[in-house]
């Protein structure tokens, strides 16, 4: 198995609870389908560089997982269905870095 990053970025007008559903349901997505969730990253609302779908805006959530080709097929079916994504990525890495966060808030 390989490791992954992925990053979906769902609507700006989407309400707190449905955020919560759309990263609930990507995480069993990849748990149910020969993967292993390692980490979640909740960015928050950023600035797209360009208007995506006449948004400015957009919900980002990264997930660090390790996964197959079933994992992938899977996401990428869901996704395609999904009128909450605007966008998504999905990069293959040797190792993943658990430790660091890029967006995070410091307090």
């Amino acid at each position: 198995m390989a490791f992954y990053e992925n990053t979906i970025v769902a609507r700006q007008d989407l309400a707190e609870v449905e955020l919560k559903n759309i990263k609930d349901k990507y995480n069993e997505i990849i748990n149910n389908s020969a993967g292993k969730v390692i980490k979640i990253e909740e960015w928050g609302l950023l600035n797209l560089a360009n208007k995506i779908k006449n948004y400015k805006k957009g919900f980002y959530i990264h997930y660090k997982f390790e996964g197959n080709n079933e994992t992938l097929n899977q996401i990428k079916k869901k996704i395609k269905v999904d009128s909450s994504i605007i966008r998504h990525l999905t990069v293959k890495y040797k190792k993943l870095d658990i430790e660091y966060e890029f967006f995070k808030k410091d307090k």
